[in-house]
């Protein structure tokens, strides 16, 4: 009885690259006795993750490899969204200056094997990338690719919906609908703070953000647009302002320090010197499809504008942390997201706003974003579902004489922090944020905050 064999397959969907396999000796660069056909294959493996391999298929015709190689590279060609070319931008001081290296060591061999043309810029100063988007020839690229971390992919990703708007002749300053991106962005998370890479692939790593590229993974992601009364600030996927801002704007300062002790020490300071804000946020709640087309009905009979103001809310205070954000923000010390009640691609903002309390509160609250607990789920927090926030700060401020509180600052000021994707902004006391759905193409797989996973937090 003859010994069963286990029949397997692969499909070409998987496959990013086919070459002919040839033996040569030391030093030869060119010919060498054939072996057959190599073929590599991306894999999945436990989670989000994903891993490459070969798979060695061995015939020594001439005639049959190289029969095989055209077909083969036939149908790889027809995948429509698999990029050709590739803009590159890699920030040589993310992290520990790493990024340089994992380009060159991690991600260039990968692209070269997939026959991915790459025009590589390493940027000189803050805003470089920014600077050459809006000055260099897009056509000729299938794809911009940030090596970096959230800072960097952020002001590539507001460069290219910038030049959006310059190529489509839009005047932002008259609160005219933005366009989208002409051409996808890609993140290699290599900095450090790499939240938007784990949010678009669900898991931090870069292999699986070098293969998603290398496939054509698309999809369309929320932004955001900030403003004040007169003009465009910024183009963003997550804010932050309070604590989270005040905390940046330290670590900032200390930049001489390792990075993961720099957050440490940014955090511990930031919670000994924890300050409300006195701010008024206004916003408009998402409202489900039917109800929205009953209430524009009744609008337009009556004769109201649509955004009037009866729909937007007011809330006012003293708040500790004010979170805005178009995605849900996974990160190791968020494994369910900053904001896990909005996703990628739903039209959606997440405000979080965590109102003043005492310190040990404040602390706890901190502590369930690294655990399984609901962290929104104490009285001094506060959450919504909404398209539009304003938030107007007030410059004068009251003490509030309880000694479970934090004393407010008094001191009055014409610009704030902002941490708006892991960079420090400095923006006027009134702000409006508003979501944009699917404004940008990114390569990645959506996926959605895992409820069960765990992780800690090494900084409280």
């Amino acid at each position: 009885m003859g010994q069963q064999h286990k029949e397997e397959y692969i499909e070409m969907k998987d496959v990013f690259s086919v070459k002919l396999k040839r033996r040569r000796l030391a030093g030869q660069q060119k010919g060498g006795l054939l072996l057959g056909i190599a073929i590599f294959v991306c894999l999945k493996k436990e989670g989000n993750k994903l891993k490459d391999s070969i798979i060695n298929l061995s015939n020594l015709s001439e005639d049959h490899c190289h029969l095989w190689l055209k077909h083969m590279k036939e149908i790889l060609s027809g995948f429509p969204n698999r990029p050709k070319s590739l803009k590159v931008f890699v920030n040589p001081t993310s992290h520990r200056k790493e990024a340089t290296h994992i380009y060159y060591e991690q991600v260039a061999p990968l692209f070269k094997l997939a026959d991915i043309r790459t025009d590589v810029t390493v940027t000189e100063y803050e805003g470089h990338a920014l600077t050459l988007l809006k000055e260099c020839d897009l056509t000729s690229f299938h794809g911009v690719v940030s090596v970096g971390g959230d800072g960097t992919a952020s002001e590539v990703a507001h460069g290219l919906l910038l030049r959006a708007q310059m190529d489509a002749g839009v005047d932002m300053d008259n609160q005219r609908p933005p366009v989208r991106a002409k051409v996808p962005l890609g993140i290699i998370p290599a900095g450090s703070t790499n939240a938007l890479a784990h949010t678009l692939n669900g898991i931090q790593h870069t292999l699986t953000a070098i293969l998603h590229i290398i496939l054509g993974h698309l999809q369309s992601v929320d932004m955001c647009t900030f403003r004040t009364p007169s003009k465009v600030l910024r183009f963003g996927f997550s804010s932050v302002f309070g604590f989270g801002s005040r905390t940046l704007a330290f670590a900032e300062k200390h930049r001489w320090l390792p990075p993961n002790q720099r957050k440490d020490f940014a955090v511990v300071k930031t919670l000994a010197n924890l300050k409300p804000e006195d701010c008024e946020l206004s916003f408009l709640p998402i409202k489900p499809l039917e109800q929205d087309a009953q209430e524009n009905d009744r609008k337009k009979r009556e004769g109201l504008k649509l955004d009037s103001r009866e729909d937007w809310h007011k809330i006012h205070g003293h708040f500790l942390n004010v979170s805005i954000m178009a995605i849900p923000c996974l990160c190791s010390m968020a494994p369910r997201g900053l904001a896990p009640n909005t996703r990628l691609n739903d039209g959606t903002l997440a405000l979080i706003a965590v109102r003043n309390t005492s310190r040990p509160e404040f602390v706890k609250h901190l502590r369930r974003y690294a655990s399984v607990k609901n962290q929104f789920s104490f009285p001094f927090v506060e959450t919504h579902i909404v398209e539009e926030v304003k938030v107007c700060l007030r410059t004068e401020k009251e003490f509030i004489p309880r000694d479970r509180l934090n004393s407010v600052d008094s001191a009055q000021k014409d610009t704030y922090p902002w941490n708006v994707d892991g960079d420090l902004m400095e923006w006027p006391s009134e702000v409006h944020v508003r979501v944009h759905p699917q404004l940008i193409t990114m390569y990645g797989r959506s996926v959605d905050a895992i409820d069960h996973l765990k992780g800690s937090c090494s900084c409280l």
